[in-house]
């Protein structure tokens, strides 16, 4: 018997023909038999990606996002104002798919259908700022450098390398910038190389050091990353351990909250999952629950677990 009625999968037609006809044949197979309909459709813009997602949205149970996190970072936005949104399932196939591996799926995308298909429906909290939503993460300072000194000619030939790569040659050049951050009333100020507001554990492939991040308790964490600590920063991302020493990680600011007000002495471009979007002041408020997504089932992350692994 069908777990669903009606699914759209989507999928970026400006995407390598080989990947296309891949990413098609190891996945559709494995989702057809839980549907009584499942739709197809390849969009050619962002323009008519959002399109679709509003003109489908409240004709479909699940949404299917074969892509990366750009692809979805699109999406939610074109969902998020809607009054009735389809639970989605996310098909890994960008470089560094963060937001799926924070739900727990595998990075090949015949086991990601076998096992979201297989999971539960989690509900996931979102970032709201004034004109854009975020799933995983808003950032500002080092984060940003790296997505722009990524090279595309080396990220199409060495993939999540190349996050790698450009972070390595970015932290040389870090420079500091002033801040001023209210959180829930809260204010802090002083000087960062990078400030992270975080829903999801993910960046560039590795969890952030952060136990307390959990997708829907209602709050997002707010990691400042001070100069002096950057080397320390750097070592954390890199350790194979997910959670740091909490003595250690205290010195590098982390604060929890529903609102947040973000400020800096000169305008800093924002990366949000991946994407360049606007620039410095900032209000950003927690939305609960806002989303509904497929997860990786059991053999996956621990969703809402802040145990050590």
């Amino acid at each position: 018997m069908a777990r669903y009625e009606k699914g759209l999968f989507i999928y970026n037609g400006n995407s390598e023909s080989n990947e296309l006809k891949q990413g098609l044949s190891q996945t559709l197979h494995v989702l057809t038999p839980y549907f009584k309909e499942l739709k197809v459709i390849q969009t050619q813009s962002i323009e008519e990606l959002d399109a679709v997602c509003k003109d489908q949205a409240a004709k479909i149970d699940v949404l299917f996002v074969l892509g990366g996190d750009g692809t979805l970072h699109e999406c939610i936005n074109s969902l998020a104002v809607l009054e009735k949104r389809p639970i989605i399932g996310i098909l890994p196939a960008g470089t560094c798919n963060d937001f799926s591996r924070v739900l727990g799926i595998p990075q090949n995308l015949k086991q990601a259908a076998e096992a979201i298909m297989e999971g539960e429906e989690v509900s996931v909290d979102a970032g709201k700022t004034e004109s854009e939503y975020f799933i995983n993460f808003w950032g500002i300072g080092l984060v940003t450098q790296t997505s722009f000194n990524i090279n595309e000619e080396q990220k199409s030939r060495l993939g999540v390398l190349s996050y790698f790569i450009s972070a390595l040659k970015t932290m040389g050049d870090a420079r500091p910038f002033e801040f001023t951050i209210d959180v829930d009333g809260e204010r802090l100020e002083g000087d960062a190389v990078m400030i992270l507001v975080m829903n999801g554990r993910f960046i560039g492939t590795r969890q952030v050091p952060v136990p307390t991040i959990d997708l829907h308790d209602g709050n997002l964490d707010v990691l400042i990353i001070k100069n002096s600590n950057l080397t320390l920063f750097k070592e954390l991302m890199t350790m194979k351990r997910p959670w740091a020493d909490e003595d250690r990680f205290q010195e590098l600011h982390h604060r929890r909250g529903k609102e947040i007000q973000i400020d800096v002495d000169s305008s800093q471009e924002i990366d949000m999952d991946g994407e360049i979007k606007g620039e410095t002041p900032a209000s950003i408020e927690v939305m609960t629950d806002h989303f509904t997504f497929l997860s990786g089932g059991s053999t996956g992350f621990q969703l809402f677990s802040n145990d050590e692994s």
